[in-house]
Protein backbone atom coordinates (compact mmCIF):
# COMPACT_ATOMS: atom_id res chain seq x y z
CA UNK A 1 0.00 0.00 0.00
CA UNK A 2 1.43 3.37 -1.04
CA UNK A 3 2.15 5.89 1.72
CA UNK A 4 2.57 8.76 -0.74
CA UNK A 5 0.39 11.74 0.06
CA UNK A 6 -2.22 12.76 -2.51
CA UNK A 7 -2.50 16.34 -3.69
CA UNK A 8 -5.20 18.19 -5.58
CA UNK A 9 -5.00 21.54 -7.35
CA UNK A 10 -7.99 23.86 -6.93
CA UNK A 11 -8.58 27.22 -8.62
CA UNK A 12 -11.72 28.67 -7.02
CA UNK A 13 -13.02 32.00 -8.31
CA UNK A 14 -15.22 34.37 -6.33
CA UNK A 15 -17.04 37.47 -7.56
CA UNK A 16 -15.21 40.33 -5.86
CA UNK A 17 -11.94 41.87 -6.96
CA UNK A 18 -12.36 45.38 -5.55
CA UNK A 19 -13.03 45.33 -1.80
CA UNK A 20 -9.78 44.45 -0.06
CA UNK A 21 -11.38 43.57 3.27
CA UNK A 22 -13.83 41.19 1.58
CA UNK A 23 -11.11 39.57 -0.53
CA UNK A 24 -8.85 39.01 2.49
CA UNK A 25 -11.70 37.58 4.58
CA UNK A 26 -12.61 35.06 1.88
CA UNK A 27 -9.01 34.06 1.15
CA UNK A 28 -8.42 33.63 4.90
CA UNK A 29 -10.62 30.53 4.71
CA UNK A 30 -7.88 28.70 2.76
CA UNK A 31 -4.90 30.42 4.40
CA UNK A 32 -2.75 28.72 7.06
CA UNK A 33 -4.82 25.54 7.10
CA UNK A 34 -3.18 22.18 7.82
CA UNK A 35 -2.95 20.12 4.64
CA UNK A 36 -3.67 23.12 2.40
CA UNK A 37 -1.19 25.47 0.68
CA UNK A 38 -2.37 28.85 -0.58
CA UNK A 39 -0.27 29.39 -3.70
CA UNK A 40 -1.64 32.74 -4.85
CA UNK A 41 -4.68 34.95 -5.20
CA UNK A 42 -5.20 37.47 -7.98
CA UNK A 43 -7.89 40.16 -7.51
CA UNK A 44 -8.83 41.94 -10.74
CA UNK A 45 -10.63 45.27 -10.39
CA UNK A 46 -12.25 45.52 -13.83
CA UNK A 47 -13.37 41.87 -13.79
CA UNK A 48 -14.47 42.34 -10.15
CA UNK A 49 -13.31 38.79 -9.55
CA UNK A 50 -10.55 37.03 -7.65
CA UNK A 51 -8.81 33.85 -8.79
CA UNK A 52 -7.36 31.74 -5.97
CA UNK A 53 -4.87 28.90 -6.46
CA UNK A 54 -4.50 26.29 -3.72
CA UNK A 55 -2.93 22.84 -3.45
CA UNK A 56 -3.97 20.44 -0.76
CA UNK A 57 -4.67 16.95 0.50
CA UNK A 58 -8.21 15.85 -0.42
CA UNK A 59 -10.10 16.10 2.88
CA UNK A 60 -8.50 19.29 4.27
CA UNK A 61 -8.83 20.94 0.87
CA UNK A 62 -12.50 19.98 0.62
CA UNK A 63 -13.25 21.52 4.01
CA UNK A 64 -11.31 24.71 3.19
CA UNK A 65 -13.13 25.15 -0.14
CA UNK A 66 -16.52 24.70 1.53
CA UNK A 67 -15.60 27.29 4.16
CA UNK A 68 -14.36 29.68 1.46
CA UNK A 69 -17.67 29.36 -0.40
CA UNK A 70 -19.58 30.03 2.80
CA UNK A 71 -17.66 33.24 3.38
CA UNK A 72 -18.29 34.31 -0.25
CA UNK A 73 -22.01 33.72 0.21
CA UNK A 74 -21.91 35.79 3.40
CA UNK A 75 -20.00 38.80 2.04
CA UNK A 76 -20.99 39.08 -1.65
CA UNK A 77 -24.45 40.17 -2.82
CA UNK A 78 -25.07 39.28 -6.47
CA UNK A 79 -27.91 41.82 -6.64
CA UNK A 80 -25.24 44.51 -6.27
CA UNK A 81 -22.18 42.88 -7.90
CA UNK A 82 -21.09 44.19 -11.30
CA UNK A 83 -18.01 43.31 -13.36
CA UNK A 84 -16.78 42.55 -16.85
CA UNK A 85 -16.12 38.85 -16.26
CA UNK A 86 -18.98 36.37 -16.84
CA UNK A 87 -20.38 35.10 -13.52
CA UNK A 88 -23.49 33.57 -11.97
CA UNK A 89 -22.60 33.45 -8.30
CA UNK A 90 -20.74 34.84 -5.31
CA UNK A 91 -18.54 31.74 -5.16
CA UNK A 92 -18.73 31.43 -8.90
CA UNK A 93 -16.60 28.34 -9.58
CA UNK A 94 -14.80 25.60 -7.68
CA UNK A 95 -12.75 23.59 -10.21
CA UNK A 96 -10.37 20.88 -8.97
CA UNK A 97 -7.68 18.89 -10.79
CA UNK A 98 -5.34 15.96 -10.08
CA UNK A 99 -1.95 17.28 -9.03
CA UNK A 100 0.11 14.45 -7.54
CA UNK A 101 -0.45 10.79 -6.63
CA UNK A 102 -4.19 11.05 -7.26
CA UNK A 103 -6.49 9.98 -10.09
CA UNK A 104 -9.05 11.96 -12.05
CA UNK A 105 -11.73 9.56 -10.78
CA UNK A 106 -10.87 10.45 -7.18
CA UNK A 107 -11.15 14.14 -8.04
CA UNK A 108 -14.53 13.59 -9.69
CA UNK A 109 -15.78 11.89 -6.53
CA UNK A 110 -14.44 14.69 -4.36
CA UNK A 111 -16.08 17.35 -6.56
CA UNK A 112 -19.39 15.53 -6.16
CA UNK A 113 -18.93 15.59 -2.39
CA UNK A 114 -18.10 19.31 -2.43
CA UNK A 115 -21.23 20.14 -4.42
CA UNK A 116 -23.46 17.96 -2.25
CA UNK A 117 -22.09 19.34 1.03
CA UNK A 118 -22.26 22.95 -0.16
CA UNK A 119 -25.92 22.57 -1.03
CA UNK A 120 -26.73 20.71 2.16
CA UNK A 121 -25.02 23.35 4.32
CA UNK A 122 -25.93 26.60 2.54
CA UNK A 123 -28.85 25.72 0.19
CA UNK A 124 -27.15 27.67 -2.61
CA UNK A 125 -27.86 26.12 -6.04
CA UNK A 126 -25.11 23.93 -7.52
CA UNK A 127 -24.20 23.22 -11.13
CA UNK A 128 -21.79 20.39 -11.95
CA UNK A 129 -19.50 20.95 -14.93
CA UNK A 130 -16.41 19.39 -16.55
CA UNK A 131 -16.15 15.67 -15.85
CA UNK A 132 -18.92 16.00 -13.25
CA UNK A 133 -21.47 17.41 -15.70
CA UNK A 134 -24.90 15.81 -15.58
CA UNK A 135 -25.53 16.65 -19.24
CA UNK A 136 -23.23 17.12 -22.24
CA UNK A 137 -24.11 20.81 -22.51
CA UNK A 138 -23.10 21.46 -18.91
CA UNK A 139 -19.59 20.19 -19.52
CA UNK A 140 -18.97 23.77 -20.69
CA UNK A 141 -18.98 26.53 -18.07
CA UNK A 142 -19.88 29.02 -20.80
CA UNK A 143 -23.15 27.13 -21.40
CA UNK A 144 -24.02 27.25 -17.71
CA UNK A 145 -23.14 30.97 -17.44
CA UNK A 146 -24.93 32.04 -20.62
CA UNK A 147 -26.86 35.21 -19.78
CA UNK A 148 -24.81 35.61 -16.58
CA UNK A 149 -26.42 36.05 -13.17
CA UNK A 150 -29.09 38.47 -14.35
CA UNK A 151 -30.11 36.56 -17.48
CA UNK A 152 -30.06 33.11 -15.89
CA UNK A 153 -31.98 34.35 -12.84
CA UNK A 154 -34.72 35.74 -15.09
CA UNK A 155 -34.88 32.55 -17.20
CA UNK A 156 -35.24 30.30 -14.16
CA UNK A 157 -38.09 32.40 -12.79
CA UNK A 158 -40.22 31.01 -15.66
CA UNK A 159 -40.69 27.22 -15.36
CA UNK A 160 -42.42 27.29 -18.75
CA UNK A 161 -39.39 28.76 -20.52
CA UNK A 162 -38.34 26.38 -23.35
CA UNK A 163 -34.79 26.24 -21.96
CA UNK A 164 -35.76 25.82 -18.31
CA UNK A 165 -35.11 22.10 -17.95
CA UNK A 166 -31.68 22.15 -19.58
CA UNK A 167 -30.58 25.32 -17.76
CA UNK A 168 -31.83 24.67 -14.21
CA UNK A 169 -29.32 23.88 -11.43
CA UNK A 170 -28.45 20.29 -10.60
CA UNK A 171 -29.16 20.99 -6.91
CA UNK A 172 -31.58 23.70 -5.79
CA UNK A 173 -34.41 24.36 -3.38
CA UNK A 174 -36.86 25.62 -6.00
CA UNK A 175 -35.07 25.49 -9.38
CA UNK A 176 -34.11 29.16 -9.12
CA UNK A 177 -30.90 31.05 -8.34
CA UNK A 178 -30.33 32.36 -4.85
CA UNK A 179 -31.17 36.10 -5.02
CA UNK A 180 -28.10 37.00 -2.95
CA UNK A 181 -25.58 34.24 -3.75
CA UNK A 182 -26.57 33.11 -7.25
CA UNK A 183 -25.15 29.62 -7.83
CA UNK A 184 -21.81 27.81 -7.69
CA UNK A 185 -20.27 25.69 -10.46
CA UNK A 186 -18.30 22.69 -9.17
CA UNK A 187 -16.14 20.57 -11.45
CA UNK A 188 -13.22 18.20 -11.83
CA UNK A 189 -11.08 17.87 -14.92
CA UNK A 190 -7.69 16.66 -16.09
CA UNK A 191 -5.99 20.04 -16.52
CA UNK A 192 -6.25 23.32 -14.66
CA UNK A 193 -7.02 26.57 -16.39
CA UNK A 194 -4.13 28.90 -17.23
CA UNK A 195 -5.04 32.60 -17.41
CA UNK A 196 -2.89 34.42 -19.97
CA UNK A 197 -3.04 38.03 -21.21
CA UNK A 198 -1.39 39.48 -24.31
CA UNK A 199 -1.10 43.28 -24.47
CA UNK A 200 -1.57 45.32 -27.65
CA UNK A 201 -0.14 48.74 -28.47
CA UNK A 202 -3.45 50.40 -29.30
CA UNK A 203 -6.37 51.94 -27.43
CA UNK A 204 -8.88 50.46 -29.89
CA UNK A 205 -10.67 47.73 -27.96
CA UNK A 206 -12.49 46.68 -31.14
CA UNK A 207 -9.17 45.34 -32.47
CA UNK A 208 -8.61 43.34 -29.30
CA UNK A 209 -12.10 41.87 -29.63
CA UNK A 210 -11.49 40.89 -33.26
CA UNK A 211 -8.21 39.19 -32.37
CA UNK A 212 -9.85 37.41 -29.42
CA UNK A 213 -12.49 36.13 -31.82
CA UNK A 214 -9.73 34.64 -34.01
CA UNK A 215 -8.09 32.94 -31.02
CA UNK A 216 -11.02 31.39 -29.16
CA UNK A 217 -12.42 28.01 -30.08
CA UNK A 218 -16.12 28.72 -30.71
CA UNK A 219 -15.35 31.30 -33.42
CA UNK A 220 -12.70 29.33 -35.29
CA UNK A 221 -9.62 29.45 -33.08
CA UNK A 222 -8.18 26.93 -30.63
CA UNK A 223 -10.69 24.51 -29.15
CA UNK A 224 -9.09 24.68 -25.68
CA UNK A 225 -8.99 28.48 -25.50
CA UNK A 226 -11.57 31.10 -24.59
CA UNK A 227 -10.64 34.74 -25.16
CA UNK A 228 -12.05 38.24 -24.83
CA UNK A 229 -10.76 41.63 -25.91
CA UNK A 230 -10.91 44.21 -23.14
CA UNK A 231 -9.42 47.42 -21.76
CA UNK A 232 -7.71 47.44 -18.36
CA UNK A 233 -8.27 50.99 -17.03
CA UNK A 234 -5.08 50.88 -14.97
CA UNK A 235 -2.70 50.48 -17.94
CA UNK A 236 -2.07 51.71 -21.48
CA UNK A 237 -3.24 49.68 -24.45
CA UNK A 238 -5.81 46.92 -24.67
CA UNK A 239 -5.54 43.21 -23.97
CA UNK A 240 -6.50 39.85 -25.40
CA UNK A 241 -7.36 37.99 -22.20
CA UNK A 242 -7.37 34.20 -22.51
CA UNK A 243 -8.46 31.24 -20.42
CA UNK A 244 -6.41 28.29 -21.64
CA UNK A 245 -7.85 24.94 -20.59
CA UNK A 246 -5.06 22.65 -21.80
CA UNK A 247 -1.60 24.09 -22.38
CA UNK A 248 -0.30 20.72 -23.52
CA UNK A 249 -2.73 20.65 -26.44
CA UNK A 250 -2.45 24.39 -27.12
CA UNK A 251 0.85 25.75 -25.76
CA UNK A 252 1.26 29.33 -24.62
CA UNK A 253 3.63 30.15 -27.49
CA UNK A 254 1.02 29.12 -30.05
CA UNK A 255 -1.58 31.57 -28.80
CA UNK A 256 1.05 34.30 -28.40
CA UNK A 257 2.23 33.85 -31.99
CA UNK A 258 -1.34 33.88 -33.32
CA UNK A 259 -2.10 37.13 -31.50
CA UNK A 260 1.10 38.67 -32.96
CA UNK A 261 0.15 37.48 -36.44
CA UNK A 262 -3.36 38.92 -36.20
CA UNK A 263 -2.04 42.19 -34.72
CA UNK A 264 0.14 42.68 -37.80
CA UNK A 265 -3.03 42.85 -39.89
CA UNK A 266 -3.93 46.03 -38.04
CA UNK A 267 -0.40 47.45 -38.03
CA UNK A 268 -0.14 47.37 -34.23
CA UNK A 269 2.53 45.83 -31.99
CA UNK A 270 2.25 43.27 -29.22
CA UNK A 271 3.83 45.02 -26.23
CA UNK A 272 4.05 42.08 -23.84
CA UNK A 273 2.15 39.36 -22.06
CA UNK A 274 1.48 38.12 -18.54
CA UNK A 275 0.38 35.05 -16.66
CA UNK A 276 -2.35 35.60 -14.08
CA UNK A 277 -1.51 33.26 -11.24
CA UNK A 278 0.71 30.18 -11.19
CA UNK A 279 1.53 27.94 -14.14
CA UNK A 280 2.90 24.43 -14.46
CA UNK A 281 6.62 24.20 -15.24
CA UNK A 282 5.96 22.00 -18.28
CA UNK A 283 3.75 24.72 -19.78
CA UNK A 284 6.69 27.12 -19.74
CA UNK A 285 9.20 24.55 -20.91
CA UNK A 286 7.36 23.76 -24.13
CA UNK A 287 7.51 27.47 -25.03
CA UNK A 288 11.21 27.53 -24.13
CA UNK A 289 11.82 24.55 -26.41
CA UNK A 290 9.92 26.25 -29.23
CA UNK A 291 11.66 29.64 -29.11
CA UNK A 292 15.18 28.25 -28.61
CA UNK A 293 14.73 25.35 -31.00
CA UNK A 294 15.93 22.82 -28.42
CA UNK A 295 16.40 19.23 -29.58
CA UNK A 296 16.16 16.25 -27.20
CA UNK A 297 15.57 18.58 -24.26
CA UNK A 298 14.70 16.92 -20.94
CA UNK A 299 13.18 18.55 -17.88
CA UNK A 300 15.88 16.90 -15.78
CA UNK A 301 18.43 19.22 -17.41
CA UNK A 302 17.04 22.03 -15.24
CA UNK A 303 18.95 21.76 -11.97
CA UNK A 304 16.14 23.07 -9.77
CA UNK A 305 13.85 20.20 -10.76
CA UNK A 306 16.04 17.88 -8.69
CA UNK A 307 15.05 19.81 -5.55
CA UNK A 308 11.30 19.59 -6.12
CA UNK A 309 10.58 16.20 -4.57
Amino acid sequence: MSLQKKYILAVPNFSDGRREEVIEAIVDEVRNKDGVKLVSYEPEHDFNRTVVTVIGEPEPLKEALIQMAGKSYELIDMEEQKGTHPRIGAQDTIPIFPFKNITLEECINLANEIGEELFEKYKVPIFFSGKNARTEDKESISFIRKGQYEGLKELLEDVNHPDYEERKPDFSVDGKLSPKSGATIVSADTEGLTAYNVFLGTEDVKIAKEIAKAVRGPSGGFSTVRAVGIKFPERDGVVVSMNMFDCNVTPLYRTYELVKQEARRYGIPVTGSELVGPVKLEHLLNSLEYYLGFENFRKEQILETHLME
